[in-house]
């Protein structure tokens, strides 16, 4: 009978300060997608109604006249702003607990974790706004800013990837 010897990932391995800086702007990026989904969500309770800078120029009606020609339409639209806030900040959190607690110490599932939960959810919901004019600075700016925080941490981390651990500038 063999048994096979199993070594468990050591809880801190010592990472470059690049790595470190990289998981640090990775999670900045990620709670920053969680206060973004608190402002969809906020806005969906007050006059606003609609999306962060989305205005009459972009949707010719507003709360009240959804809910004047259909009280089952706004509250469709209520439940998606609802559910679309929940998944945000879901995945805010998420890419932000796996950048703080694996990118940092060099985890490798981690990175690839942390990078692809964003990159498929603005993947699949970035397109959509372009078709329909609603890709407005005022509107995705905010998004724009918390992809690119956590791009330049991704970069900077990237190292996780390759195996660059160790004392600063030494590669094992």
């Amino acid at each position: 009978m063999s048994t096979l010897a199993h070594r468990p990932e050591p809880l801190h391995v010592s990472t470059t300060a690049a790595t470190r800086l990289g998981s640090v702007l990775m999670a900045v990026g990620g709670l920053a997608f969680i206060g973004y989904a608190g402002i969809f969500l906020v806005r969906n309770f007050t006059d606003a109604f609609l999306e962060l800078g989305i205005s009459h120029t972009e949707v010719d009606v507003g709360r009240d006249e959804i809910r004047a020609f259909s009280q089952d339409l706004y509250e469709y639209v209520s439940h998606l702003h609802i559910a679309v806030s929940g998944f945000i900040a879901a995945t805010g959190l998420a890419t932000a607990a796996l950048a703080w607690f694996g990118v940092r110490r060099g985890q490798r599932w981690a990175y690839l974790a942390a990078v692809a939960a964003p990159v498929v959810g603005l993947g699949i919901a970035l397109p959509a706004h372009y078709p329909y004019g609603l890709a407005t600075i005022g509107h995705l700016g905010l998004i724009y800013l918390a992809t690119a925080v956590f791009l330049v941490g991704a970069v900077l981390a990237l190292g996780v990837l390759r195996g660059d651990h160790g004392v600063e500038g030494e590669r094992r």
